[in-house]
Formats: C-alpha cells, structure tokens, sequence
C-alpha cells in the first residue's frame, strides 16, 4: 500500500468536506434542532442494528460523522474515525453542539487500533464494528480491513456492514441506449482505479469552494473476496444479504424512488436485474 494513495485520498476528502458542509444532503444543523433526526443510513440500517443500547461501537470512515451521531441516538456509545482531519474537525465540532455521545479521531483505517490505543479509546475492544455505504471502495486491501476490524472487536463484538455492491461498483457510466455494461474492475486489483475529478457526489450551498486536491484513488472488492476476508480474519459470518436498493442514484437517469423506503433508489427498467448493495454482519468469537 502506497503512502501516497492515502495523502492524495486525505487532501481529497478535505476538499470535499468543504463542500458538504454547505450541501443540503448533509443538513448538519438539522441535527442541532431536532434530537430525534437520524441520517438516512442509519434510519435503513435500523432494523438490522437491533437494540444497541450500551454498546460501545467505532464507525469506520465516518466522515462528517452524521451516522456516527445516529448511531449515539439509538443508545450506543460512539467513536467515528475519519482520514480527512477536516471531516473529522466537523464531526468533533457538530457533537460538541449535539451533545451526542460521539468522539472523533483522525487516522488511517489500517492504523485505527494504534491510534485508538494512543488515545485510550480501545480499552479492551468494541461491541460494534459499524461503515455504511461508500467506504470499503476506498481501502486498496479488503483482507488487510477485515483483520482491523476482527482486531477493534471485544469478544463477542459484532460487524456490521452495509455497503455499495461490487456489481453496481463496477458498471460504467450510464449510456444513451440504457444498457447496464460493466466498465471497472469487479475484483480488487494492485493498482487503484485513479481519478482526477473537481467535483463531488453532492453540491454544496452557494459560494461552496471548489475542489482543488481532485486526485483520487479507489478499489473494487468483489463479494466473495470481501466474506473470505471476514472469515479468515477469524470471525464468524452471521449474515450476508444483497439488496436492488440503495441510498446512492449510482445512475441517475435509470433509478427511481424504490417503492415505501425513503430516499432509497432502484433501477426503473427491471430491478431485479442490478444488487445495488450488501449487508454483512459477523462476531468475533466469545
């Protein structure tokens, strides 16, 4: 793993929070205003959650942290880690105004348990392993991340994963004649897929600044690949499910609202044809 796939990620994800901030897709005083607001993430993922009161948990990439302070309302005790020390400034910022249960630190996923050590939050490991969608696409090793996550967890602890799926992952942009082609790589590769691109996935408020650090680097993990990785990490696979919804409109023009889920999106021609997204749940043995 290259030092600089990380530098490059991190300048960029700093640049994109200063758009976020600003966007209507991260409404991060709505959270201020209202204790009972949950971010759509964890609103979906509830059901699968269960009862997570008193559970100590650490959300991976956590971002502007939105998740992690919905993941503190539904009773757990929350640490976010982020690799963009703006994100995480945000995040640290939006909990002191909350008052949420949520703590947030800046690292490396692959340097979480060190950093988490350092600063006396690891104690002795977590009930919850939580990351939500969009995260496992910037890891360039899915073996290296299940051995971290088996490594955070207490005996007995859970992972709980709901991601974009590697297929939809892997289709290209969409096309003038509507056929879904698969473009990327399915399967995890050496080298990242590179990128050079000043924009985000949302837009931000007026006068939002623009991005300057474009470069950025990203990773397919096949399914297969990513459950083997879970199990030799050496816990125990609980779940693993594929859904055709997701809450990202991977292709705009094809995806519609999917039918009763709030802000949640399927192919408009024949959804059964398109796994938009996966959940993994798995324990580290007691």
């Amino acid at each position: 793993m290259e030092a600089q796939w990380f530098i490059d990620n991190a300048a960029n994800w700093d640049d994109r929070t200063r758009v976020h901030v600003t966007s209507p897709s991260y409404p991060l005083q709505q959270y201020v205003d209202d204790r009972r607001k949950l971010s759509h993430t964890v609103a979906y993922d509830r059901r699968d959650l269960g009862d997570v009161t008193g559970v100590r948990g650490v959300h991976l990439q956590c971002h502007l942290g939105t998740d992690t302070i919905s993941m503190a309302r539904l009773g757990a005790s929350m640490t976010g880690v982020d690799l963009s020390p703006e994100s995480v400034a945000v995040a640290n910022d939006l909990a002191t105004r909350t008052g949420d249960d949520a703590t947030f630190v800046t690292a490396n996923v692959y340097d979480a348990p060190v950093v988490l050590a350092e600063a006396g939050l690891l104690a002795d490991g977590f009930d919850l392993v939580y990351t939500g969608g969009g995260a496992l696409c910037w890891l360039p090793d899915i073996a290296a991340w299940a051995r971290v996550c088996a490594e955070l967890l207490a005996p007995g602890g859970r992972l709980f994963v709901r991601d974009f799926h590697p297929v939809m992952q892997s289709l290209a942009d969409e096309r003038e004649d509507g056929v879904l082609a698969l473009e990327y790589p399915y399967f995890e590769t050496v080298q990242p897929m590179t990128w050079h691109d000043p924009v985000t996935y949302v837009g931000g408020g007026e006068g939002s600044p623009e991005i300057t650090a474009a470069t950025n680097h990203q990773w397919n993990h096949g399914i297969a690949e990513t459950v083997t990785a879970v199990m030799a990490a050496g816990l125990q696979l609980t779940m693993i499910r594929e859904d055709r919804t997701s809450g990202w409109s991977r292709l705009s023009g094809a995806m519609i609202d999917a039918p009763g889920l709030e802000h949640e999106y399927e192919l408009a021609d024949r959804p059964e044809r398109l796994p938009a997204t996966f959940t993994l749940q798995a324990v580290r043995p007691g």
